[in-house]
């Protein structure tokens, strides 16, 4: 059995979780998810407890037990706490700013990058750190990926966008430099 499958999900008070025959909706403080089940997986409410479990040990039942249960739980944990990443812009004369739904990025090119901000996520500007928050979880995270790619970290000056907790490994400039 899937180590990861067969772990139950509690629900937090305020989080109401509807099965129905192939979808499942997750309504909570935040807002509300909803995810489609593949035939073969089972979900199973019990009072404040939702447990996963697969029909048969088929190789593609039991690839989706430990997936779709790590689904549920990141819906309830998004519509009752949110998900959110930061990226830290280096740089001299970077900056950013947010102006209606789009996201203003002015990161060493000869213009402005507009980024439109989809919906369901929000963006807040701190200085140099951009704050990318919402209740998907993968939404948040492909947001925060493409926000990175505008303007990738270099190795030898650190300038970019990256992810807060991320670690750039410099390198030397000319090799005559360093000894």
């Amino acid at each position: 059995m899937s180590r990861i499958g067969r772990l139950a999900i509690s629900l937090p008070v305020d989080v109401e979780l509807d099965t129905s025959a192939d979808m499942i909706n997750v309504k909570g403080p935040k807002g509300s998810l909803s995810l489609k089940l593949v035939p073969g997986i089972n979900v199973v409410r019990s009072d404040n407890v939702v447990s996963v479990s697969r029909v048969d040990d088929q190789k593609i039942n039991k690839s989706n037990h430990g997936l779709y249960r790590t689904l549920i739980n990141n819906m309830v944990i998004g519509v009752s706490q949110g998900f959110s990443k930061k990226l830290e812009i280096n740089g001299v004369g970077y900056k950013v700013n947010v102006s209606g739904s789009d996201l203003q990025l002015s990161v060493g090119y000869s213009h402005i990058v507009n980024f439109k901000i989809p919906e369901g996520i929000s963006i807040n500007i701190d200085q140099n750190i951009i704050n990318v928050s919402g209740i998907d979880k993968q939404q948040v995270g492909q947001v925060a990926a493409n926000i990175r790619a505008i303007k990738k970290p270099e190795p030898y000056k650190g300038k970019g966008i990256k992810y807060i907790d991320e670690r750039i490994i410099r390198k030397s400039g000319k090799s005559g430099k360093e000894k």
